[in-house]
């Protein structure tokens, strides 16, 4: 062989490798393209498609002719006849009005001549129709004039007496001292906020067409003030928190200004527990400019029990801590999965089988048992019980398929990180089936911070950390008192009149929405409240 044929054949090796070199960049971009356009897709339907999470019928039709069903979940009739169940359908019309509002009768009568027959003879009334609606008196403010007579003896002048020569009754004691904001007045404007997400530069139109005229930065300093009030309250809570037998923890995003070294724009955080005894739950909010796991570690201190949370790497600590035991999500979990259902193509109009809904298929065969449980209304023994017998069949299914796909499903894609993530947080993700307690998911930590964040879409921010502590403190005794059925404002209104004659740890305890006399709370609040 010559020069000439070996230079040939090095060139042609040469284009061989630059072939092959470009063949793999195609795939390797084309694979990164896909993953790009996955992306796409999700954002796309987060943005404009359902929000819901509740599978479709459509989705349910194609479960039916799924090659390898669950005989479990859809089990095969045993001879040829067929039961449908009876089916109720959602009741047409108005609802009726409550019977606890007042009625206030209006006749409404046919003139007198008419009450005459042309025979001469009176009418007599045979019956009546009868028509209620709905009627409203808008909020009345008033001015309470605190009268405190003064007496002296005109006879002796005092002399005779070691007393005061002039007596008056002492000053009421009041939320807010030597302020013009009654007890009930303060409540109104907590609730307004707090409960209701009106701005408090809202609220001061609102007022002002009512013939009030308050300045927001007086609103403002009216609500912390109640907080700081009521933060004793809070102590007493954090201990009902912790004397439960699992805690539900969430966090959210929160702006505050004037935050020292830190820019207006930083973020800072929200965070929420909830726990204490299953008939009497607590929900603190707790602001920290971070969103480190030391705020946890630090809150949690002492505390024995389960923990149950979102993925955030911010609760991995708890894993390690022997007093607690880390609880997943299976919300968290599922989400991921229709997220990667929603980008399937669809062939002919209509969305085809995937394996993302095979996953979602097992979790909600798992709540499917979830809602049997409830339904009946096991205690939380039976509960164990069951979810040993039919749960722990479907998760070691599930965990087999997990195994599976992940060898074949491209880790950067919608589904590979629904697989990777499930599978990371699993060991949390089954604990739940250990003690009927617990909930597959962290839903009542999502739901009780939902009000936070709904109000912060109307405010917008916290101007100062005192502010933001005093958010926490009013949000923690709100949400609290609605959990154990008590009426946000009777709340409020009853502990800002009684608290500041409060002076033992018995009367303190006393105020809590899990201990208060619910009869006293209601003559309370009917009466005048300084």
């Amino acid at each position: 062989m010559n020069s000439l044929e070996l230079h040939s054949d090095s060139k042609v090796s040469e284009i061989d490798e630059i072939k092959v070199t470009f063949e793999r960049m195609e795939q390797r971009y084309q694979a990164e393209i896909k993953i790009l356009k996955e992306q796409i897709l999700i954002l796309t339907a987060r943005l404009y498609g359902r929000k819901s999470e509740k599978i479709s019928q459509l989705y349910e039709q194609l479960l039916l002719f799924e090659e390898k069903q669950d005989e479990a979940t859809i089990p095969e009739p045993e001879d040829d006849e067929i039961t449908v169940p009876a089916h109720s359908r959602k009741k047409r019309g108005r609802k009726a009005i409550s019977d606890d509002l007042p009625r206030v009768d209006v006749l409404v009568d046919i003139d007198e001549a008419d009450k005459v027959c042309e025979c001469g003879c009176t009418k007599s009334r045979c019956g009546e129709d009868v028509a209620e609606k709905y009627d409203v008196i808008p909020p009345t403010f008033r001015v309470l004039r605190i009268i405190r007579p003064k007496y002296a003896c005109r006879a002796c002048e005092g002399v005779e007496s070691d007393k005061p020569a002039v007596m008056i009754a002492p000053v009421p004691k009041t939320l807010i001292p030597k302020g013009n904001a009654t007890a009930g007045l303060v409540a109104h404007i907590v609730t307004q906020k707090f409960v209701d997400a009106i701005p408090f530069y809202r609220l001061e139109k609102i007022l002002a067409r009512h013939g009030v005229i308050i300045p927001r930065a007086t609103l403002c300093n009216w609500a912390i003030m109640a907080a700081e009030f009521c933060s004793v309250l809070i102590g007493f809570l954090k201990k009902e928190l912790m004397s439960g037998p699992l805690i539900n923890a969430d966090e959210t995003v929160l702006q505050v200004h004037k935050e020292v070294g830190r820019k207006n724009t930083s973020q800072s955080y929200m965070w929420l527990f909830c726990g204490g005894p299953p008939n009497a739950p607590v929900y603190l909010f707790h602001y920290d400019p971070h969103r480190s796991s030391q705020v946890v570690k630090d809150y949690l201190n002492d505390y024995q029990g389960y923990v149950q949370t979102d993925g955030y790497v911010g609760y991995d600590f708890l894993d390690t801590m022997k007093p607690i035991h880390h609880v997943g999500c299976f919300a968290h979990a599922r989400r991921m999965f229709i997220d990667a259902a929603k980008i399937v193509p669809r062939k002919n109009g209509e969305k085809m089988m995937s394996h993302a809904d095979e996953a979602v298929r097992f979790i909600k065969n798992l709540y499917a048992i979830e809602k049997e449980l409830r339904e009946n209304g096991l205690d939380d023994d039976r509960k164990t019980a069951y979810r040993q017998e039919k749960s722990k069949p479907i998760l070691d299914e599930f965990k087999a398929w997990l195994d599976k796909n992940a060898l074949i499903t491209v880790p950067k894609s919608a589904l590979g990180k629904a697989i990777a993530y499930t599978l990371g947080q699993w060991p949390r993700l089954i604990r739940y089936i250990d003690r009927g307690f617990i909930s597959p998911d962290n839903n009542r930590a999502e739901n009780a911070i939902r009000p936070f964040v709904i109000g912060r879409k109307n405010w917008l921010f916290s101007d100062t950390p005192r502010g933001a502590h005093a958010s926490a403190i009013l949000y923690s005794l709100i949400e609290t008192a609605k959990a154990n059925g008590l009426e946000p404002y009777q709340y409020l209104k009853y502990i800002f009149g009684k608290l500041p004659y409060a002076e033992t740890e018995a009367d303190h305890k006393a105020l809590l929405p899990q201990y208060l006399d619910r009869e006293d709370l209601a003559t309370f609040t009917q009466g005048v409240v300084y």
